[in-house]
């Protein structure tokens, strides 16, 4: 039954996560909530190592959660199950448009599409902050400056003003910096 459960799981949240890999984020945030598969700590650490591996972020991610389910077999249903939406809708939408490319309609749908793919990528960047840089556990407890992770924010900020000063180093370098630091200072 788990194995159905996590391919059909998956395949809810690439049914509607319109705009990649940040868009699933509101999708495991309820998959971990309503099956306990992984907490929204292992979900931030998902995220982070998921942007920081080569592949799209969204089958990275359903990867480690069908890993940690059900090992290898687990690992294959639940990326099977997230790309299989998306398999069929392009074929369908490829058949769609070569009879419609002209439409007005068809046209106006995919202008429709940028809003809301925009609005949800917005939401999980707002959630990934939320986890990295706050600790929700602590809300209405306590003293408010408690409520941020101080490390985080001064990380966040010292690489925010690095990119901007060393444009030209890749990536890779940033997202290194960003594992060295967290592992040095243990954030």
């Amino acid at each position: 039954m788990t194995a159905i459960q996590l391919f059909l799981e998956f395949f809810r949240a690439g049914l509607f996560a319109v705009g990649g890999g940040l868009a699933t984020i509101p999708f495991l945030m309820d998959i971990g909530a309503r099956t306990g598969w992984f907490t929204s700590a292992e979900l931030a650490d998902m995220i982070a190592v998921s942007e920081s591996t080569p592949g799209p972020m969204g089958v990275n991610m359903a990867s480690y959660v069908g890993f940690t389910i059900l090992s290898v077999g687990g690992c294959v249903i639940a990326t099977l199950g997230l790309i299989t939406p998306s398999i069929i809708i392009i074929l369908i939408i490829a058949q769609f448009l070569k009879k419609f490319r002209e439409n007005r309609l068809v046209q106006d749908v995919f202008y429709g599409l940028r809003p809301a793919s925009t609005a949800m990528i917005a939401a999980a960047g707002l959630e990934v902050i939320q986890l990295a840089l706050l600790r929700t556990g602590l809300w209405g407890q306590g003293a408010p400056m408690e409520l941020f992770r101080w490390k985080c924010i001064l990380l966040a900020a010292a690489l925010l003003v690095c990119t901007r000063v060393w444009t030209k180093l890749h990536p890779v370098v940033w997202i290194a910096a960003a594992a060295v630091a967290g592992v040095v200072f243990q954030l």
